[in-house]
């Protein structure tokens, strides 16, 4: 019984042309919902990008200060004297 409303089904050509369009809005479906995926994991990647460009400038600023540092004491109170500090 369930096999003869399938061929009945499939032998129709009104049947076989809304298979046809399901299938392709079906196929576009997918398509879109791949497309959002990627541009999700794309802004991710962008944000994370953005961040370690952001801690990257941080520690090279904290690098180029420890560098400037005094070396001793002495260092230290000759730039306080000077007014460097």
């Amino acid at each position: 019984m369930i096999g003869g409303l399938v061929a009945m089904f499939a032998g129709s050509a009104w049947a076989r042309a809304a298979l046809r369009y399901g299938v392709t809005v079906f196929a576009i479906l997918l398509f879109l919902l791949a497309l959002r995926r990627s541009g999700e994991r794309a802004g991710r990647l962008s944000e994370r990008l953005e961040t370690m460009e952001k801690a990257n400038d941080v520690q090279r600023e904290m690098l180029e200060a420890a560098a400037r540092r005094p070396r001793d004491r002495n260092e230290l109170a000759q730039r306080l004297r000077d007014g460097d500090f």
